[in-house]
């Protein structure tokens, strides 16, 4: 065959191929037999490797991937991937529903969606081909699992049609049907294995296998639900899925508009009846405002758009025996106590344990030892107890007498006033303390250390190797070989990993010291408006106060940690082995016009979004304070600004400027 035949042949085969697979995966509409598929393929197979040249990443002969066992590259998303704010009843979805109401000044239209039980996945395209899919990660950064992605028959590797945008992305969930998840498990038992708790934690574990021929037997299935880029075709979101099933995408067609929140709320009524008729898992509804122009108008929170809300369906409750109680040590101290039960299915796993939550919990359900409880999944994810049966209660029940002294280090507990919990107040002491503060700091949203996971931890702990976090930085290849279930590879491999860990920026390693109260989202804000670790131990209470989003038990947490002989010793330690304790360049403010000035902001604008704003204002010297006080330099008001924070503003005498005045300020 001459090769511009063999071009055109394979070019037809991969077309008729690729139709195929879409009319069966897709749109479970098969029109030609399994074996004349097959016939097809076979021929598309041979052709390509007899003509390596018209290689083509998306041919569909690749959906059965590659056996090369590879880690996957972290990719920061274009768009933050944040998760929805949950409610779980009628009244917190009214009040979303009146919030987005006041904040519009209007009322909107809202796309109710299924709630799909799998892993969260996004899928970039340019100019109608499949370049790359990532999971959801800590929302900014995820795992690049394209080769995997591929192997999911019901993706498109290429779009059908021409008026597609030619970049954006669209964002769906990965899950394994029921009937699939049942031929896994009933094969896993055939051959000695034990099965899979549910459908979606093994959808995560398959997408995370570092061997995609293995995942294409998997049976991955995914729906698609939400698209972003700069040229969608439409304002409606609704409209814009509408036309992306025309391309190929596995769009659900259980996706409705509802004109008012009671059309919301018949649309949960139906579905928390029939999901379970549904050959998927759903675990509520997602509610969107449709237009995509009101949802940038409406924004975000530091966690989740304000366009948007997850109704969660309620638990499955089982009823069981409350055997003993153990209490556990975090690593900020915090105790939990955990009941341990009579073992009992619910929900898709055998229960044995579940979370007490504090002492005032304990005594609000009015607790005994051998008592029949009630067992929920809260959020369908963690076990936890949420009620009693007295009615069968018997002489057997004990009293549960909450614990005075640390189980692991012997130190009195203290509970701080207006806390639930108590903490062991022995922080740099106490093993889980000390191992935990380990684990936090190389977990993968700090300081990202592969191939130390918590029992390799506990392994150094115990044999002395590190005493702290610093200790990890002296660690020697020779000190690792010889430990249990430890290779020569493996130990090359965490001494090179602690090694780029010094590259982390400095954000990243603020939070990897496990200051109390100080999450990601306070580390980044922190280190923003500091600059550098150096000026962070030397901020007053009223400079930490005065950051946006840092109240004043944060900015005391942070005091206390930095004056204690511990915390001083620590930072001076991991200072002179070489960690980013400043901000990077391109993270510095890019001049000091603003300097010394604080803005709070309000309102919708024009010319940008609040978030670009507050880059602006970062970028430029200044700050970005939260709420309105006598410090407050300037309000950068909008539209639609609240009459409340406009009265207060002018009580307190503060310069109002528009968005104009602002961009007029910077130049």
């Amino acid at each position: 065959m001459e090769k511009n035949e063999a071009k055109i042949l394979i070019d037809k085969l991969r077309v008729e191929l690729t139709y195929h697979n879409h009319k069966y995966y897709v749109l479970a509409q098969p029109e030609i037999a399994d074996y004349d598929y097959d016939m097809k393929m076979k021929e598309l197979q041979k052709l390509e490797a007899d003509y390596p040249e018209f290689y083509d990443a998306n041919s569909p002969s690749l959906r059965v991937g590659s056996d090369r066992n590879e880690e996957f590259l972290q990719v920061k998303h274009k768009y933050d991937m944040l998760s929805l704010s949950n409610t779980y009843n009628e009244e917190e979805l009214r009040d979303f529903d009146k919030r987005v109401q006041k904040l519009l000044n209007d009322t909107t239209t809202y796309v109710c969606e299924l709630k799909f039980d799998g892993t969260a996945i996004g899928l970039t395209y340019e100019n109608g081909n499949f370049v790359r899919g990532v999971t959801r990660g800590d929302g900014v950064f995820g795992d690049d699992v394209s080769a995997n992605v591929r192997t999911i028959k019901s993706i498109p590797l290429t779009l059908s049609g021409n008026d597609y945008p030619s970049e954006f992305e669209i964002r769906g969930e990965i899950f394994l049907p029921h009937k699939v998840f049942e031929q896994i498990n009933k094969q896993k038992i055939a051959e000695g294995d034990a099965p899979m708790a549910n459908p979606r934690n093994a959808a995560a574990g398959t997408l995370k296998m570092q061997n995609s021929s293995l995942v294409a037997k998997r049976g991955l299935d995914c729906y698609l639900y939400y698209m972003l880029g700069e040229n969608l075709p439409s304002d409606s979101h609704y409209e814009n899925l509408q036309l992306a099933k025309k391309w190929g995408f596995k769009i659900s067609e259980h996706a409705k508009k509802a004109d008012n929140i009671d059309k919301v709320i018949e649309y949960i009524e139906y579905w928390d009846k029939e999901r379970r008729n549904l050959p998927y898992d759903i675990d509520g509804i997602v509610i969107k405002v449709d237009s995509l122009s009101l949802q940038k108008q409406l924004g975000f929170t530091s966690k989740s758009p304000r366009w948007a809300i997850s109704y969660k369906f309620k638990a499955e409750r089982v009823s069981t025996k409350l055997l003993s109680v153990d209490y556990q040590v975090g690593r900020t101290g915090a105790i939990t106590p955990v009941a341990n039960l009579e073992p009992v299915f619910l929900a898709g796993t055998t229960v044995k344990r579940a979370s007490l939550h504090n002492a005032d919990q304990i005594e609000l359900l009015g607790l005994k030892i051998n008592d029949q409880v009630y067992v929920e999944k809260g959020g369908e994810i963690i076990p936890k107890i949420v009620g009693v049966d007295e009615a069968l209660r018997d002489a057997s029940a004990q009293d549960i007498n909450y614990i005075t002294e640390c189980p692991e280090c012997g130190t009195s507990l203290v509970r701080v006033e207006g806390e639930a919990k108590h903490y062991c107040p022995n922080e740099f002491g106490c093993p889980p303390q000390i191992k935990g503060k380990i684990q936090h700091f190389i977990s993968r949203k700090a300081m990202n250390i592969d191939g130390l996971g918590e029992e390799t931890i506990d392994l150094l702990f115990s044999k002395g190797l590190i005493k702290d976090i610093a200790g990890l930085y002296d660690l020697k290849k020779e000190q690792l070989t010889p430990l249990e279930r430890m290779g020569e590879k493996s130990a090359e491999n965490i001494i090179k990993g602690i090694e780029a860990s010094k590259n982390v920026p400095f954000e990243k390693v603020l939070y990897a010291l496990g200051i109390r109260f100080v999450g990601e989202t306070v580390a980044k804000k922190l280190a923003s408006a500091f600059g550098s670790l150096e000026k962070l131990k030397n901020a007053t209470f009223e400079e930490l106060v005065d950051v946006e989003e840092i109240g004043d038990r944060i900015a005391q947490s942070v005091i206390q940690y930095f004056q204690s002989e511990v915390g001083k010793d620590l930072v001076e330690k991991l200072t002179q082995i070489g960690l980013q304790f400043e901000m990077a360049e391109d993270n510095i403010p890019k001049s000091n016009i603003l300097e010394g000035k604080s803005f709070v902001i309000s309102g919708v604008f024009e010319k940008y979004s609040r978030d670009e704003l507050k880059d602006l204002i970062n970028n430029n010297g200044g700050k970005n304070t939260g709420s309105l006080s006598a410090k407050t330099d300037f309000l950068l008001a909008g539209d639609k600004m609240g009459p409340a924070k406009l009265e207060k503003a002018q009580k307190l005498g503060l310069k109002i400027i528009s968005e104009d005045e602002f961009l007029e300020m910077i130049g």
